[in-house]
């Protein structure tokens, strides 16, 4: 068994890892790819069948390069006489860098050195540098002072087909199209008699891969060049076999496809871009291309359903972003009156233009389109709801829905004190209705620049305390039911302004795991403040709302003072530190996700620049490492943590080792801000007492709407002894 490398777009990892195991490999997904195992059969298969990868690459070594002297000498060691004939054509790739190699062109020459002596010295000749379609092709990636160096089997990206002679300017890439296909569940559509409509087709990318796709034609079927073809591993009667194989699968499903593409644009230049590419792909007898534009658009006669699917212009590329929301909303109207019972897919990389369809999705996907995030929106056309009476609540819906309306009546005055639009309103009162409701009051974050109040919008944040496996699951599940009709019946809110969720404890104690990748954000504000939060892709939402009253403690205390937040998770604490006067803050979390949240809570309040840094890393290796003094540390760690990226940590066995490093960085005068979340913590007073001062303030730092589980939390002020006098 050989192990492999398929590199895809990001968002595609886990479609691929699914047809890389359909075709009998052993697939993992990893960041932007999937590592596979397998023979070279499946690696063949991989360049010849897979509609998702970019490149597959096997990999012939891997070692530690911290500079040129260690690159060369790894590539060196390699027999290459085994690869490539000595006298071959060849291309190196190399990304990333590592140690002193920081250009990747120069780290691509010392490969191509190390080569061409090792070849002119055992055979006195050598291979010649070609960039355009070598005979051997190789990847070299540099990371961590780690290079790997791999044969490109593919030899050219595998989204060139072959089929395509024209493009427009911002074309689709062909295993992006497939990803939409596949996400829109076209295989299935197509197998229960359904056609395929794209009403913005451009060159046709999406009709040729999805007429591909419903007759079996392997994608790589009309590619006469790949990168293993001067390998001198290569199998070439095995190759033939397969390619034997794919063809009369090809031949095969083409004599059954049905007629039911159908595509449209109102710029007849690329309808007949589109044509001449749905000719050479083979498919043009099966598809029927017009010129219209999205305001006439129907459905083809003969189809009473199907799928629409289209990447329409989006801005960044193409198109005016002021005309754009009308051509949605037009093509959103003629869904919705024309195409009752049909499904649709958009891809888009501005919720402002989704949300002009006037649909409400089922689902989203978030894919890039090149560098470009994008979410692709699935839709099931449905006619205009009409308004019908409430179902009548269960006398257990409507037992919780009065405990809300209690609780809300008791939190209106401290609530309003404080100015709280963010707030818990209901954490298990009812021990059976095991669940926390949180309410968020914000915007959508395309319309948030404003702040109108009268415009914010409400949402709520349902989350089910998983019930232990005694309790009878489908009792459970009604509570569980029960509880989300009250929550939505008391505050009279769509289900797309619920987000509902079961907790449990994430994989190594994290309470960031991620669920989803919607990538909506809506804008909130605290304390004057304004945050991003996320309540549907993570467990928790970016905004711990019991710190509420910490944060504002650290606000407090930061005048004056340069701030290290440790565990920074989305920054919140420094921008409230920034907000009470700080000189500096420093943000650390492992998560580089994080820290670009991080930076985008300090902009949406105004601070950015060099005085408040953000830095990857573990909280002790840079408490270790660093030089600085802090006159505030706020430190806020997971109960338990088993990142590979740093040592494990428990706060309740690592606690005093922390703070200690903590109090190392401290001014004299200075303020330590611990808390943390583990219900059953106890502080090491006697070994902390020796180096701190400490005052509890946990109950105090507990906010109204917590008062219901007052160990929500633990929080204490450490002072250095000398100082807290």
């Amino acid at each position: 068994m050989t192990a492999f490398f398929a590199t895809c777009p990001k968002g595609l990892e886990y479609l691929l890892r699914d047809e890389l195991a359909a075709l009998g490999a052993d697939a993992h997904e990893a960041l932007a790819g999937v590592r596979f195992t397998g023979e070279l059969e499946h690696a063949y298969r991989a360049c010849l069948e897979s509609r998702l990868a970019s490149r597959v690459l096997m990999p012939l070594a891997e070692f530690d390069a911290p500079a040129a002297d260690a690159l060369y000498a790894g590539v060196y060691a390699i027999d290459w006489a085994q690869h490539l004939a000595p006298d071959t054509t060849l291309a190196i790739d190399a990304t990333g860098t590592t140690g002193s190699l920081n250009h990747s062109g120069f780290a691509a020459q010392k490969v191509k050195d190390a080569i061409v002596d090792q070849c002119r010295e055992r055979f006195a000749t050598r291979p010649t540098i070609r960039a355009d379609r070598p005979a051997v092709r190789l990847n070299l990636r540099l990371h961590k002072r780690r290079a790997t160096l791999s044969l490109d089997f593919s030899g050219e990206p595998l989204h060139r087909r072959g089929w395509r002679r024209g493009q427009g300017d911002a074309p689709l890439k062909e295993n992006l199209a497939c990803a939409m296909l596949l996400r829109a569940d076209w295989p299935d559509i197509y197998a229960g008699g359904g056609a395929l409509v794209d009403p913005m087709c451009g060159s046709g990318t999406l009709l040729v891969e999805a007429a591909w796709m419903a007759a079996g034609v392997a994608p790589a079927l009309q590619r006469d060049y790949f990168g293993f073809l001067g390998w001198r591993g290569h199998d070439a009667a095995l190759w033939q076999s397969l390619v034997d194989a794919a063809k009369a699968r090809a031949e095969a499903g083409l004599r059954t496809l049905r007629a039911c593409f159908f595509g449209s644009d109102a710029d007849p230049h690329m309808l007949a871009i589109a044509t001449g590419n749905l000719q050479n792909a083979g498919v043009a007898g099966f598809a029927s291309l017009g010129r219209r534009a999205v305001e006439y658009l129907e459905p083809p006669a003969g189809f009473s359903g199907g799928l629409v699917v289209t990447n329409p212009p989006y801005g960044e590329r193409m198109g005016d972003l002021a005309e754009l929301p009308r051509v949605y909303r037009a093509f959103g109207e003629r869904l919705r009156t024309q195409f009752e019972g049909w499904h649709a897919a958009v891809l888009t990389s501005e919720p402002a233009l989704e949300r002009a369809l006037d649909l409400y999705p089922r689902k989203h996907y978030v894919l890039f389109n090149g560098a470009i995030e994008c979410r692709l929106a699935l839709f099931e056309v449905r006619p205009p709801a009409r308004p019908r009476a409430p179902a009548p609540l269960s006398a257990g819906a409507e037992m919780v829905a009065n405990r809300i309306r209690k609780n809300l009546r008791n939190l209106r005055r401290p609530l309003a004190r404080g100015g709280v639009t963010c707030f818990r309103v209901y954490d298990a009162d009812l021990p059976e209705y095991a669940a926390a409701i949180d309410v968020y009051r914000g915007w959508p974050e395309d319309r948030a620049a404003g702040g109108d109040a009268a415009a914010a919008q409400t949402w709520l944040h349902v989350q089910e305390y998983a019930p232990p496996a005694t309790v009878d699951a489908g009792a459970a599940l009604t509570r569980w039911r029960d509880l989300q009709r009250a929550a939505r019946a008391v505050f009279d809110l769509p289900r797309e302004q619920i987000a509902t969720k079961t907790r449990t404890r994430g994989k190594g104690g994290s309470r960031y795991g991620r669920l989803a990748t919607g990538n909506e954000f809506i804008i909130v504000e605290e304390g004057g403040l304004r945050f991003r939060v996320n309540l549907r892709d993570r467990v928790d939402t970016g905004l711990f709302l019991d710190h509420r009253l910490v944060r504002a403690r650290v606000r407090e205390l930061a005048r004056d003072r340069d701030v290290l937040n440790l565990f920074a998770y989305t920054g919140a604490a420094s921008v409230y530190a920034a907000a009470g006067g700080a000189r500096s803050t420093t943000s650390v979390d492992l998560s580089q996700g994080y820290l670009e949240w991080a930076s985008r809570n300090l902009s949406l309040n105004g601070f950015g620049g060099a005085a408040h840094v953000l830095a990857r890393g573990d909280a002790m290796t840079s408490l270790t490492e660093s030089r600085a003094y802090y006159g505030l540390i706020f430190v806020d760690p997971p109960t338990f943590s088993n990142s590979s990226r740093a040592e494990d940590f428990d706060v309740q066995r690592d606690h005093v080792a922390l703070l200690e490093a903590c109090g190392r960085r401290l001014r004299d005068d200075g303020v330590i801000v611990f808390s943390n979340n583990f219900r059953r913590f106890q502080l090491d007073v006697d070994s902390l007492a020796r180096t701190f001062a400490l005052e509890d303030i946990g109950r105090a730092s507990v906010p109204a709407d917590f008062a219901r589980r007052p160990r929500i939390h633990g929080c204490w002020l450490l002072r250095k002894q000398a100082c807290a006098a």
